[in-house]
Parts: C-alpha cells; structure tokens; sequence
C-alpha cells in the first residue's frame, strides 16, 4: 500500500519512507538522516536533491557554521501531497478501531506497544553485528 502511495505521490517507496523519517523527526542534518536511513552520506544528498526539486524540503545553513546544513520538511507541502492519498485508508482505519471494545482496544495497543519494542531491539541489535 504505501509504495503504491509514493508512485501516485511521484515518489518511489524508500523515498516515501524516508520522508516519513523527516516528517516525524523534523529538521536534521543529512549526516544525522544518513545514520538514521543507513544510507551512505553519497545517497541522502541524492535524496535531499530528489526532494528540494519537488519543494519538499530546503536546505538551511546553520547561522553560527555555514558549513553545518539543515535539512527542513516543508510541511504543508508534504501533507497536501499525502493526505488526500490516505483519506480513504484513514477513514475506514477509524471506523475499524472504533468497532472494538475499550477492552480489545487495549490489548491490540499493547500487543503493537510490545512488538515495535521487539522491533527496536531487533534493529539495534542488527545494527550493532
């Protein structure tokens, strides 16, 4: 579903993804972006330029090292693209979470609460090998 979201987006899936990370971290620079994606620093500047020519990002200098840049979401740019596409997902979304009980409501957190547990020590743990 979501790589078919970046192709209608004009966007390929890990690009999609990797957005995502910018859009939940906020401005970073492309060396804190290349530890968090795992690509190498040659490949996120590809990506930010993939992103600068569709405006969804701009770079920003840091005001005290001009050598220091900021990679900054734009992102009413970013949400106008996206959210007409998951509209419809997000809506039957809603309605499936409001058809459980306060009780199932819980358990189904807790179980993914504990899962993305699982799969950040899964991931640290791949990371550290």
């Amino acid at each position: 579903m979501h790589e078919a979201v970046a192709r209608k987006a004009g966007l390929s899936g890990t690009d999609h993804k990797y957005l995502g990370f910018l859009m939940e971290k906020g401005q970073m620079t492309a060396g804190e972006l290349s530890t968090l994606t795992g690509l190498t620093t040659g490949a996120v500047t590809g990506l930010i330029d993939r992103f600068e020519k569709k405006n969804l990002v701009k770079r920003q200098y840091a005001e005290d090292d001009r050598r220091k840049v900021f990679i900054v979401p734009d992102t009413p740019t970013i949400m106008a693209l996206l959210v007409p596409l998951y509209k419809e997902f997000r809506s039957k979304s809603e309605k499936l979470i409001a058809s459980f009980s306060d009780e199932e409501a819980k358990i189904i957190e807790a179980y993914f609460l504990k899962a993305i547990d699982i799969m950040n020590e899964t991931t640290n743990q791949l990371n550290n090998k």
